[in-house]
């Protein structure tokens, strides 16, 4: 039997740790936004107690299936009410730390679909 790697054509999380996360060996230390569409930038939202439902609106833009809500070292659940234009638009969001939602965006965007990881360092 031959083994090979996964063809991965858009970003991966390559690594993470307190404070930072990488894509494709790049450092991050600001919380960040991952697309399986191949784009990766800065989340400027403050961290958790400054998020608003703007900060979830804007990655509609982004067109996922599917948004996996890193929320920093512990699990920490966004109010409903931030979330209702992804929802209104048939968006899913998983929310996790954000070591886990690393993990998982890797696995889903290796699966190809489209997934974007809203991450809080």
């Amino acid at each position: 039997m031959k083994f090979q790697p996964d063809a991965v054509t858009g970003p991966s999380i390559s690594g993470y740790g307190p404070g930072w996360v990488a894509v494709n060996g790049e450092r991050f230390s600001q919380h960040l936004i991952v697309s399986s569409k191949g784009t990766k930038s800065l989340w400027d939202c403050g961290g958790f107690e400054s998020l608003q439902a703007a900060h979830f609106e804007q990655l509609i833009a982004l067109e996922p299936e599917l948004v996996i809500f890193g929320s920093g070292e512990r699990i920490r659940f966004p109010q409903p009410q931030w979330l209702s234009a992804l929802y209104a638009r048939r968006i899913g969001l998983e929310t996790m730390d954000t070591q886990a939602a690393c993990r998982t965006f890797n696995f889903l965007a290796g699966e190809g679909r489209k997934v974007v990881a809203a991450l809080l360092l």
